[in-house]
């Protein structure tokens, strides 16, 4: 009895949101938007959070970086003044690598020598953008890199300063298409170096195509590159997890003698954990996910009231029609549902269609930025939820209006 009242409420309000299309794909369109902006935004969020986990969580949650760390803000005497490290020197870096013996951890060092190179092979050559970095033999595990074709550096061909050299994915489409990479020489400021790897794909971050570098030997990339003030990077793995805490401590330590600081003295480095550097960029995405929840809740206010106003219209234009059915015995229950299924299936069907649309555009955008995109199940979930609360909370007053005409008054309604 109960479920064939139920679908006999259904077909009444099918034929009720027949009889008042346009309003109804008005309602639609309004709800549609709303839930559009915030599974959209939310779509677009959730591809870059795993873009950004799946870059920096590569590196592993086990490492930690020794570097620079400019322009740290610091007040003193109620005045805020810039503090400017000093660079990490190549003596401060070797110094380090040779004094720090943590058990069960490797230290690579590394710079970035250039981020304009030009790479010529046989005739050809590339625009001058190449990045060329000098590496050792633990930065690729240390940075969580992989060859895709080749193999790494090893301990001969860094201690004897071998020519050998990696170079990043793109170069197989570009200057050494058509052929198999490995063995090749290629040119770099006039010295020669034969291609011993490739990388796999890792894509632009921050306007940084990691696709486009050459790795060469540490001391090679410092003979070609002589520019003053050569900032170095040191980056330290823990094979145990639980031993992070104890390295950082010790490598602290380590950099502080080297850098003869007094036990007064602040740091004048930076240690940066790879996790540390992952959880502060997934905070800023945090805000973006708050302002999509905020388009889409004032979008969403609007629809609701849009919602409320073509049921309260409804209601009266079927004035007429609510008292027959009362007066032929509906109970006041069964008119209230009949309007409340109503505004439930404008509700829902704006949902839906918001869902599809916001799915598509966040995919849309995800790929056009080149972000790894996840179908967002919580901004689905979310979006449902939001879509059924409008519904309910707008279709609550006019069901409840419908329900308690008198019958004969509106039997009289012209």
């Amino acid at each position: 009895m109960m479920l064939q009242l139920f679908k006999e409420n259904i077909r009444i309000a099918i034929g009720s949101i027949r009889t008042q299309i346009l309003r109804t794909i008005l309602t639609v369109i309004i709800i549609a938007i709303g839930i559009t902006a915030l599974v959209g935004i939310l779509t677009v969020v959730s591809a870059l959070e795993n873009t950004i986990s799946s870059d920096f969580t590569s590196m592993g949650a086990n490492t930690f970086s020794i570097k620079q760390y400019e322009n740290v803000l610091r007040k003193r005497h109620g005045e805020t003044r810039k503090i400017t490290n000093p660079v990490i020197s190549y003596p401060e870096a070797l110094a380090f690598k040779n004094k720090f013996d943590y058990p069960l951890t490797q230290t690579s060092l590394s710079f970035r020598a250039t981020g304009t190179a030009e790479v010529k092979f046989n005739t050809e050559k590339t625009d001058p953008e190449i990045t060329i970095m000098g590496v050792d033999e633990f930065f690729l595990t240390n940075s969580g890199l992989e060859t895709k074709i080749g193999r790494n550096f090893n301990r001969f061909d860094i201690s004897n300063n071998s020519h050998s050299c990696i170079v990043g994915s793109d170069f197989e489409k570009g200057l050494l298409k058509d052929v198999n990479p490995i063995g090749k020489t290629i040119s770099i400021r006039g010295a020669r170096f034969k291609v011993i790897g490739v990388l796999k794909e890792k894509g632009a971050t921050f306007e940084n195509n990691q696709d486009l570098r050459v790795l060469i030997p540490i001391q090679l990339a410092r003979s070609l590159f002589t520019a003053p003030n050569i900032n170095y990077s040191i980056s330290i793995l823990t094979q145990k997890n639980e031993l992070l805490d104890q390295a950082i401590d010790q490598a602290i330590s380590t950099m502080r003698k080297i850098r003869k600081l007094s036990p007064v003295e602040e740091n004048n480095f930076g240690v940066i954990r790879s996790d540390d550097l992952i959880n502060k960029i997934l905070g800023i995405t945090k805000y973006l996910g708050l302002a999509s929840w905020g388009i889409g809740v004032v979008t969403i206010l609007g629809s609701s009231i849009a919602l409320m106003n073509i049921m309260i219209v409804s209601v009266t234009e079927r004035t007429r029609e609510i008292g027959v059915r009362k007066a032929l015995g509906a109970k006041k229950t069964t008119v209230a549902i009949q309007f409340f299924i109503e505004t439930l299936l404008i509700g829902q069907l704006g949902g839906i269609i918001g869902i599809v649309l916001g799915i598509l555009i966040g995919f849309g955008i995800a790929s056009a930025m080149q972000f790894d995109f996840v179908i967002p199940w919580l901004a689905i979930f979310a979006a449902f939820m939001t879509s059924f609360i409008v519904a309910i909370l707008s279709g609550l007053y006019p069901a409840i209006k419908a329900s308690k005409l008198d019958p004969i008054e509106a039997l009289r309604y012209e």
